[in-house]
């Protein structure tokens, strides 16, 4: 004879738990309203897209942005050139941050302290603002409209170092000198001990840098002029004709350069909190 579980009953909803449901779905609309706006003008003609006053959902639903914007533009070659700078900006920058993050956190040389103020001074200044010098010194070394140019300008990232640092500091040195009266040197102490407690961090800079690296337009933009190293951000820009900007084939790619970084946070998303919680700056 088997005896019936008891249901809890349902508690009700308090007012401030309402209040809270209802907060955060007035965010979240408008938070999704623009892509739900993307989303149907990609799905008009170019004549309804540019109708006053505007509407939101289409009167003739048809796909013909998306498919023009496969037939006039290259974005599969758009794709492919994002793809490569932000894999390898993020590649590099992950092990330019971790171990400069690490040197400044553990050992100690002579001009630690003006180098670490110079790393904090990068904080301070925008990159626009480093345009002309990094064009400058890209032209002289023969790296425009290169890979090279596009990606090593972008593989030296202050706030990374400065967020890497502030997690490093907060290992207990007692693991390391454990390690350490075991035998093992720095370079084995960083890579077995260090890198893998470090983890969240190191996933939290890594998709920081890659959405960073593929929404970048203003260096590409400056350091190239061939159609086939443009970045997505770079080729979307592009789609216009003798009668101005195709808002249609500018919406849908749109949405197109936004699908994997969307991709990214849904699948990343717990790194990315565990990673700013590790860091120390939620705070700040």
């Amino acid at each position: 004879m088997t005896t019936a579980v008891p249901v809890k009953p349902r508690k009700a909803w308090t007012p401030s738990q309402i209040v809270l449901t209802l907060l955060g779905a007035a965010v979240s609309i408008v938070f999704l309203a623009p892509f739900a706006w993307g989303l149907f003008t990609s799905l008009k003609s170019e004549t309804e897209a540019v109708e006053v006053p505007p509407h939101w959902l289409p009167e003739d639903w048809t796909g013909q942005a998306w498919k023009a914007l496969f037939e006039t533009g290259n974005i599969t070659n758009w794709f492919v050139n994002s793809v490569v700078v932000s894999v390898c900006v993020t590649s590099v920058v992950l092990l330019v941050s971790a171990l400069a993050g690490y040197g400044f956190a553990r050992t100690e040389f002579r001009g630690k302290k003006p180098l670490m103020g110079l790393v904090m001074a990068g904080l301070m200044i925008s990159p626009a603002v480093l345009g002309v010098p990094l064009f400058t010194t890209v032209q002289q070394m023969g790296m425009v409209d290169t890979y090279w140019g596009m990606i090593l300008p972008q593989c030296a990232p202050a706030a990374m170092v400065y967020i890497l640092y502030k997690f490093f500091q907060g290992i207990p040195r007692e693991l390391e000198e454990a390690a350490f009266i075991d035998g093992a040197g720095r370079w084995r102490v960083f890579f077995t001990i260090v890198l893998p407690l470090s983890r969240p961090s190191l996933a939290a800079v890594g998709i920081f840098t890659f959405i960073a690296s593929w929404n970048n337009f203003l260096w590409p933009y400056m350091v190239t002029n061939n159609p086939d190293l443009m970045t997505m951000p770079n080729g979307i820009a592009t789609v216009m004709n003798s009668y101005g900007i195709q808002w249609a084939q500018l919406m849908a790619g749109g949405l197109m350069a936004g699908l994997p970084l969307i991709i990214v946070f849904v699948f990343f998303q717990r790194q990315i909190v565990a990673g700013v919680a590790h860091t120390g700056l939620a705070g700040q």
